[in-house]
């Protein structure tokens, strides 16, 4: 992109003149790619040759045929998330549809180490969707849900999204209350992020990103076992709000990927985007 603010306004706001392109894609990732470029340029007085710069980024960024680069989503939503909780965080987790990644960063958001658990959806956002499809449930009403309970119940035990699937429908023969399965299933998400950040080492400022970071009832049970809480959006600029650009932590990765372009241009090492 010309510069990282085009790039978010144009690509990923849905306010006038600026659009974000986010969908469930299919097997045909190269399409898909383009599909959402065709989409936000439409939307926008912009064509394909005024892009700069493009980089890939997620599990498929190899198949961005439109990219010069593809960086790993770890570096990005360290990037992204130091632009938006600020400088001072030092640990991001990013707890995506996929897997979940611990991430050490310093004050400009380059990676320093990390750790992550892709072996298993327990403990991703696509764990939570399996469990808000068996108890049906909208997956956005698990987090307040999980606190209207008489008390915590123990949480849920198996560490494997499929056995967990198997202890929520015994729960469920057995006449639990729903609310009650949603505090247990958010306890054990939260303690399975916690483990894995015990390996790393955490270091505060700590920042959530990804989908699960809009989970209260993840997010909360996590503060309360860490002794920590996590950052707030307060270091977050208002001319950013004012100007269309969103918070959303779903979006830090996009918002990296468009901060490594900016980079690049900067450095005189961009070249034209590759047309269709």
């Amino acid at each position: 992109m010309r510069s990282a603010q085009p790039a978010l306004a144009h690509l990923l706001t849905p306010w006038p003149g600026h659009w974000r392109c986010l969908w469930r894609d299919g097997s045909d990732s190269p399409t898909s790619a383009w599909t959402g470029m065709n989409f936000a340029l439409e939307k926008t007085d912009l064509k394909v040759e005024n892009i700069d710069y493009c980089i890939g980024t997620g599990y498929g960024r190899v198949n961005v045929p439109m990219a010069q680069q593809s960086l790993t989503e770890i570096s990005c939503h360290a990037r992204g998330a130091n632009f938006m909780y600020g400088p001072e965080v030092r640990t991001v987790m990013d707890i995506g549809g996929q897997d979940c990644k611990a991430i050490k960063t310093d004050d400009r958001g380059k990676v320093l180490n990390f750790m992550m658990n892709d072996k298993c959806a327990a403990g991703t956002g696509r764990g939570m969707e399996v469990f808000a499809d068996l108890i049906r449930v909208p997956v956005w009403e698990i987090g307040p849900r999980s606190f209207q309970i008489q008390k915590e119940p123990p949480m849920i035990s198996s560490t494997c999204v499929v056995f967990a699937k198997s202890e929520v429908v015994g729960l469920l023969e057995a006449g639990m209350p729903e609310n009650d399965i949603m505090a247990a299933y958010c306890s054990a998400m939260a303690h399975r992020i916690m483990e894995l950040l015990n390996r790393l080492g955490i270091k505060e400022k700590f920042a959530i990103t990804g989908g699960i970071a809009k989970n209260e009832g993840v997010v909360k049970r996590l503060e309360k076992e860490l002794g920590i809480k996590t950052a707030d959006r307060v270091w977050y600029k208002k001319e950013y709000i004012d100007r269309g650009y969103p918070f959303d932590t779903q979006l830090a990765g996009c918002i990296g990927a468009a901060l490594f372009g900016q980079a690049l241009l900067k450095m005189g090492k961009a070249k034209s985007a590759r047309k269709a």
